[in-house]
């Protein structure tokens, strides 16, 4: 059994239902930075593990130009069409 871990305060969770696994990752995963302090090294940690975890999955690495706003309309494009999966990290 998976336990997920919700951030947000939510004083009457939601329930949420898992998307089908199939067992085995494949196509390319997306690092997104956001820019937060720190983020890059989670990202680094991360693309580490996926390499030796599953060295057949292509990683391609975005980042924002700054944390303080959304991502740009031409970078969630541009993701969306290069990527399978997206990670975006958080951190401080």
């Amino acid at each position: 059994m998976t336990t997920i871990l919700d951030p947000t305060d939510e004083r009457k969770p939601v329930a949420r239902q898992i998307t089908a696994r199939t067992g085995t990752l494949s196509g390319t995963i997306g690092l997104l930075d956001i820019r937060k302090p720190r983020g890059n090294v989670l990202l680094d940690e991360l693309e580490r593990q996926l390499k030796a975890a599953a060295p057949g999955v292509a990683v391609k690495r975005f980042a924002k130009p700054t944390f303080t706003k959304p991502c740009p309309d031409d970078m969630r494009r541009d993701i969306a069409a290069e990527v399978d999966y997206l990670v975006e990290a958080l951190a401080d």
